[in-house]
């Protein structure tokens, strides 16, 4: 359940804060008051896509946050598994700040991206917007609805589905690459046994070429390294010069000794100096030897030059290290193996193509029967929802066509919603019959069917109400008031029969309000009173003023939702 919406520094809004209650929550306002901000700001919070010139003019920020009180365990566990915390209480703030260039997203407190909140939001809230009855002209939507009311065996069945499908094209493209004449065969052979052979016989290793690469450098350098170690050698006491740090070190212990046994810190002293004339002993004699072998050997130097220029040029032809070389040499060994006895390898690949052909046709014929199924579920399910949103005599049926011609990773089907909204009217395709309001109410009958089969509390709807009016709106407020027993809605509308069912009603209007000594606009949302709704219902009723007659069709109006909620 949403509880709160906090909005500051957005579009009009200064700083508003909505509390929404479980059942029907209506807004409703004037044509340009704000009221798309209103739901605009829900989709930024859930990781909508920002601009900085939504900013409030003069802010330098915007801040949205939602507050979310969870108690459905699977909603819990499906959070849990995208690391979201959640309060014991089962809280949850979502809170986006949007800055000039960049936004900040958190969900409990956490830094999240919006990538995250948009996978929240399939969670915790399913937003219907004005533009969102058009997807139902798309077949491919009209899939995509079925599959997800078919749920997990459906699922189950399209993930087996779509891994046999990725091997049967697999296979399929291997029978392409191999489908040679004997000339291409030939000439494939040639060429990866030469591959294979200049690999082969190269004999590499793994970190040779790390290895040369050390040597070849410190062969180059060899003069620069033996003058830079004679000079180290002399400075460290080769030829015992008073001036090198042996010798200074010598003497220094020389002195200490002399005067340890008056003071035990002085011989701790010398035992710390007595351990770096040690480590400087050590050091000479690790550096005399390295200097003997520091001897440039031209043969040594000229076999490494080659051997390193081998490996470059191994690595620059078949990849970019000696493990991709060598990796390159198995691929190439392995197709010397098919194309030394191609009609076997292309009879074994053309009876692994039609095994995987049969098991995916299988599979398609599962998922086929699984639609059906639930395409004869959901029809009935939608007509009988249709019929409560006024539609009489509507006939509709959910069309599965099935073809091994269109075989995909998802099936072979064809899905199309059917209808018929007159009697004696053929059954037609949605999208050449339906207008602009049976669009509207046949969507807010799919998602009355749908939010009874998934977890998601909360269901907004922004004007599901185009295109309709008279006894039909109140068909459709009625199944709005049914579907707040179970879910808690936010319904944004212009129709009082729409507005009179509901448990919570707030008003967005725009006003001039006194800013730093200067007007400006600002919109603001206010939960009604109860006779702040019959004002509100008879402004919707029309008129250019409301009057006594105006507030009395008000007053009945929602005495007759009042009706209708106790008998739902």
């Amino acid at each position: 359940m949403l509880y709160s919406l906090h909005v500051k520094n957005l579009a009009l809004i200064n700083e508003q804060e909505i509390e929404f209650r479980k059942g029907l929550n209506i807004m409703s306002g004037e044509t340009g008051a704000g009221k798309s901000v209103i739901i605009g700001s829900v989709n930024l919070a859930l990781g909508g896509k920002a601009d900085s010139n939504m900013i409030r003019t003069g802010a330098d920020y915007a801040l949205i946050e939602l507050t979310f009180g969870i108690d459905d365990e699977v909603q819990l566990q499906r959070l849990k598994e995208l690391d979201i915390p959640v309060e014991d209480d089962g809280t949850l703030i979502l809170q986006r700040k949007i800055m000039e260039g960049r936004s900040v997203c958190k969900a409990g407190g956490e830094t999240v991206s919006a990538r995250q909140l948009r996978e929240l939001s399939d969670i915790l809230i399913n937003i219907h917007g004005q533009n969102d009855n058009q997807v139902l002209l798309s077949k491919k939507k009209h899939l995509q609805i079925l599959d997800e009311y078919a749920g997990e065996k459906l699922s189950a069945l399209k993930e087996k589905c779509a891994a046999a499908y990725r091997d049967w094209k697999d296979v399929q493209k291997e029978l392409d690459e191999t489908n040679l004449d004997e000339r291409e065969r030939s000439r494939e052979q040639d060429l990866a046994s030469f591959e294979f052979n200049e690999i082969e016989s190269a004999n590499l290793k793994p970190g040779e070429d790390e290895t040369l690469e050390n040597d070849y450098r410190r062969m180059v350098n060899s003069q620069k390294i033996a003058e830079a170690a004679g000079v180290a050698a002399e400075m460290t006491g080769a030829g015992d010069s008073d001036d090198s740090a042996s010798y200074q070190i010598g003497r220094a212990v020389r002195e200490l000794s002399s005067v340890s046994n008056y003071d035990k810190a002085v011989d701790d002293l010398l035992a710390q100096l007595l351990d770096i004339d040690n480590l400087l002993s050590d050091f000479r004699h690790n550096l005399s030897s390295y200097i003997s072998d520091l001897e440039f050997d031209a043969e040594a130097f000229a076999e490494t030059e080659e051997r390193l220029n081998t490996v470059n040029h191994l690595k620059d032809k078949y990849g970019g290290s000696i493990e991709a070389v060598l990796k390159y040499r198995d691929e190439k060994e392995e197709e010397l193996r098919k194309l030394e006895d191609l009609g076997a390898y292309r009879e074994k690949l053309l009876a692994d193509e039609k095994k995987l052909y049969e098991e995916v046709l299988g599979l398609c014929a599962d998922i086929s029967a699984v639609r059906k199924e639930n395409a004869l579920k959901l029809s009935q399910l939608l007509r009988k929802a249709l019929e409560d949103l006024n539609f009489i005599d509507v006939r509709f049926e959910i069309a599965v066509d099935s073809s091994d011609e269109r075989i995909s990773a998802e099936g072979y089907d064809d899905v199309e919603f059917m209808i018929s909204t007159n009697p004696g009217e053929a059954l037609r395709p949605l999208s050449n019959v339906a207008s602009g309001g049976e669009l509207s109410r046949i969507m807010l009958a799919l998602k009355t069917v749908v939010s009874e089969k998934n977890e998601i509390d909360t269901l907004i709807f922004d004007e599901i109400d185009a295109g309709i009016s008279g006894h039909t709106a109140w068909k459709v407020s009625e199944k709005l008031g049914r579907l707040s027993l179970d879910h808690q809605i936010i319904c944004i509308t212009h129709l009082p029969q729409i507005a009179a069912m509901a448990d919570s009603h707030f008003e967005i209007r725009k006003e001039l309000a006194d800013e730093n000594g200067q007007e400006r606009t600002v919109t603001k949302i206010t939960e009604l009173s109860d006779d702040e709704r019959v004002s509100e219902l008879a402004r919707m009723l029309g008129g250019a003023e409301i009057t006594d007659t105006a507030l009395e069709n008000a007053r009945d109006m929602i005495k007759q939702a009042g009706n209708v909620k106790e008998t739902k």
